[in-house]
């Protein structure tokens, strides 16, 4: 009897303490699992875009007055990121406006970055620009920077004027982009309208 009592006391015991050794181990596994979940939520965070648009074609204020008109197929935002920046990774088209609402100048470019605290925009790839004059400007790479309203670069340059063409490396200008200095002059060369004219109906 008192072999049989004994019995029965470590079963019981046994099955006690596999409950609360499965219990514990249960919470153990869950926490963890939540903690690594929260971390990796976390470390995401900071690689996501805050928001993210398609198909836009919106305008810009500069102290309460429109000022840049932009079109983009996408439009990211990373408000988490040292520096924050907007990324128009799949090309831009931006429309710079006069205070009467004039077009002073187009861009245009594969990518662009925005970075939204310095208002530093950097411009890549077949960047392309008109200003109201109509001369053309063609370069890889180009910074404009709207705190202190100069443009510049340090790559290769082509400016079509109506007369003529002239190639150099580096370049700053004025965000209108019609008083520039070109660092490296690498050659100038005029346009003979005749010619042009000639060979434009040689080619019809």
């Amino acid at each position: 009897m008192w072999l049989k009592r004994n019995k029965c006391l470590f079963h019981k015991t046994v099955s006690i303490t596999v409950a609360l050794i499965a219990t514990v181990m249960l919470l153990l596994f869950s926490c963890s699992g939540r903690e690594k979940q929260l971390a990796k939520a976390i470390t995401e965070r900071d690689s996501l875009p805050m928001m993210e648009t398609l198909g836009v074609t919106t305008l810009i204020s500069d102290s309460g007055i429109i000022r840049y008109r932009v079109k983009t197929p996408e439009w990211l935002i990373f408000d988490k990121k040292r520096p924050s920046y907007w990324a128009f990774e799949k090309g831009v088209y931006l429309e710079k406006f006069d205070s009467l609402l004039h077009v002073d100048a187009s861009i245009s470019a594969d990518t662009a970055y925005y970075y939204d605290k310095k208002k530093l925009w950097k411009l890549i790839g077949h960047v392309a620009i008109k200003n109201l004059q109509g001369d053309k400007f063609n370069t890889e790479l180009l910074y404009w920077n709207q705190a202190t309203g100069k443009v510049y670069s340090e790559k290769f340059i082509r400016i079509e004027q109506p007369d003529k063409v002239i190639l150099g490396h580096g370049f700053d200008s004025n965000q209108q982009m019609t008083v520039y200095n070109i660092h490296n002059i690498e050659g100038v060369f005029y346009i003979d309208e005749q010619e042009a004219s000639v060979k434009n109906d040689s080619l019809k």
